[in-house]
């Protein structure tokens, strides 16, 4: 009996973006949930929790799915170094969903071996390529939004934004919150606000009554 097992990774870039249709694809090849390794982070490296964890189940013999090749990783060389050390080191086999050509359980002869590398490299290329053209475009858009005079980030919390009510319950909570007979959590809740907003407020409005 094969004590092979079948993986899959999936990633994306970030925790906003939404995995559901690399993760749809690879539960209806039936693989089972606990054998899929999820990242939410930057394809630049192999610095990533999941793919490390993933990397330490291979063994010999073991099949690893991937979507596509951009899903995989952002660098050339990193994935071309990643994919022989799994084929050859640890002696697992790789199927990527979107281009059938790599698939290590196939084209094993001498000439498939030949295309599906000439493959693999051309698609990290261009994978590498398309990273690189969105963080000029990221680093053009912030150029042109800095020089239009705009505020980039979070906006900025400050007394002028607080509403009417907000503005109340700082003035009747205040003095009650210093003299410590109601909480900070209960303060904050009250206004609405997370922490960090919260005491940006309370220095502002310190300040204040200090200047006038």
């Amino acid at each position: 009996m094969s004590n092979t097992k079948v993986f899959a990774y999936v990633r994306v870039s970030s925790k906003e973006q939404n995995e559901a249709r690399q993760l749809k694809e690879i539960k209806d090849l039936g693989i089972n949930e606990r054998d899929i390794f999820i990242d939410k982070k930057s394809g630049k490296d192999f610095n990533r929790l999941q793919y490390q964890s993933l990397k330490s189940c291979l063994r010999k013999g073991d099949l690893l799915y991937i979507k596509s090749i951009d899903r995989f990783g952002r660098n050339a060389k990193e994935i071309k170094r990643e994919w022989e050390d799994i084929t050859q080191n640890i002696k697992a086999d790789i199927r990527v969903l979107d281009m059938p050509l790599l698939d290590t359980t196939q084209y094993k002869d001498m000439l498939g071996t030949f295309v599906s590398d000439l493959v693999l490299q051309v698609l990290a290329f261009v994978s590498e390529r398309e990273r690189m053209n969105i963080l000029q475009r990221q680093a053009e858009g912030i150029a042109i939004a800095k020089a239009s005079g705009k505020h980039l980030g979070r906006p900025k919390i400050n007394l002028s934004v607080l509403n009417k009510e907000q503005r109340l319950i700082l003035e009747s909570k205040y003095k009650i919150w210093r003299d410590k007979e109601t909480t900070g959590i209960e303060f904050m809740t009250s206004m609405g606000l997370k922490k960090n907003s919260f005491y940006k407020v309370i220095k502002e409005y310190e300040k204040m009554l200090q200047d006038s």
